[in-house]
């Protein structure tokens, strides 16, 4: 394969200038922009400004994501940018496979279709693109280094279609296209596998920097605890999967709530649920937020219509938390610690014995000024004197 160092040398002046200038936007300034939607555009109106009668640009990067397998931008002239997830399922390859980006990916060579002679059924975007007035349409594979792939693509609707200095100039500046992605893409998955794993605002203070042992901050917070009743009763018959299943479930009823209501679910301990509402406007406020969560969270266990059936029982309690590092060596935990989340686990422990859904100790509910109904004063480990316990 010709070297990109090489193609550049053939190219006519005016449009070797254009390349390098395109080569110096992305491998410097598209790498500072907050958003890939300006990259994209920049990318294409540089292009066209070198003469490369452009049209249709596309960007599409495999993602490591919770809910989606990929990203795909679109650039078309005069319609500016759009962009959407490909969401994962069962199925989410049955499309990809009838791609072009399967091929270039499969080969590593660029696919380059004169739309007027290929066959409808060539690839799924075939018919599309001619239906659009698309004479020719080039796709390119970008590999990255952390194993995952990538694609360009591009379109144009001139009636000779890209001349052979066009191509030679995509060619030319790729290499760099490819590096911007790459770079980009790394970024973005970095911070979406840090926020998926260890919640919002850990991974923003992680990538900040904070990231060693004892690097930690005392915060106020209403801790939220929640836990499956009879899970192990509950799964004991169960395959893997199907406890899988039946627990994704149980989570699908506790974090949206726990979110919506502004909360930051830490930690997933086998069917347990930590989770913290920060004090920002008063204890009083975080309070509310959390029993509203708490509320909810039942309600939807009430309706949900799947079997098995499963009950829940939360914990909420006031109090101060040391939110950070802990851990040995090169092994860290980001996590809440500290006397008060120690006392909500031992009151979610009292759920189950009690038959409670929600309990609350007595300043919670004091401080809210909501009625409940008394379980009695308890002692619990961690704590010298008795204290009641209310469900609410």
């Amino acid at each position: 394969m010709t070297r990109s160092s090489e193609i550049l040398a053939s190219l006519p002046s005016d449009t070797l200038v254009a390349a390098l200038e395109l080569i110096d936007f992305m491998l410097g300034e598209a790498l500072l922009l907050a958003d890939a939607d300006d990259v994209l555009i920049a990318m294409s109106e540089r292009i066209r400004a070198a003469g490369v009668p452009l049209e249709r640009a596309t960007s599409i990067v495999s993602l490591l994501h919770a809910e989606a397998v990929a990203s795909a931008r679109f650039w078309e002239l005069g319609k500016g940018t759009r962009s959407f997830l490909f969401p994962y399922s069962d199925d989410s390859g049955e499309g990809y496979a009838h791609s072009p980006a399967a091929d270039v990916h499969r080969t590593g060579q660029w696919v380059d279709l004169w739309l007027p002679e290929t066959p409808d059924d060539r690839y799924g975007i075939v018919a599309e693109l001619k239906q659009d007035g698309y004479t020719q349409y080039v796709m390119a594979p970008v590999f990255m280094k952390m194993g995952r792939n990538g694609t360009f693509s591009f379109a144009t609707r001139a009636p000779e279609g890209f001349s052979k200095t066009d191509l030679a100039f995509l060619r030319a500046v790729f290499p760099a296209l490819a590096a911007c992605q790459d770079i980009l893409a790394t970024s973005r998955s970095m911070q979406e596998v840090l926020r998926i794993y260890v919640g919002e605002e850990p991974h923003r203070r992680i990538l900040s920097g904070d990231v060693h042992r004892g690097d930690v901050m005392h915060i106020r917070a209403v801790i939220l605890l929640a836990d499956m009743r009879r899970f192990t009763e509950l799964t004991a018959e169960m395959s893997a999967r199907a406890a899988t299943d039946l627990l994704n479930a149980y989570f699908d009823c506790v974090v949206p709530p726990v979110e919506e209501a502004g909360g930051e679910v830490l930690k997933f301990m086998g069917d347990g649920v930590l989770a913290i509402f920060r004090v920002q406007d008063g204890e009083e406020d975080a309070c509310e937020r959390a029993l509203v969560a708490a509320r909810e969270v039942l309600a939807r266990v009430r309706q949900r219509s799947g079997e098995p059936t499963f009950d829940v029982g939360i914990a909420l309690h006031a109090g101060e938390v040391a939110f950070g590092n802990v851990g040995a060596g090169m092994r860290l935990d980001y996590t809440v610690i500290g006397r008060d989340v120690n006392l909500v686990a031992r009151l979610a422990g009292l759920c189950s014995s009690l038959d409670e859904p929600l309990l609350v100790f007595s300043q919670f509910r004091t401080r809210l000024r909501i009625p409940g109904r008394s379980c009695g004063a308890h002692r619990l480990k961690g704590l010298s004197q008795l204290e009641i316990v209310y469900a609410v």
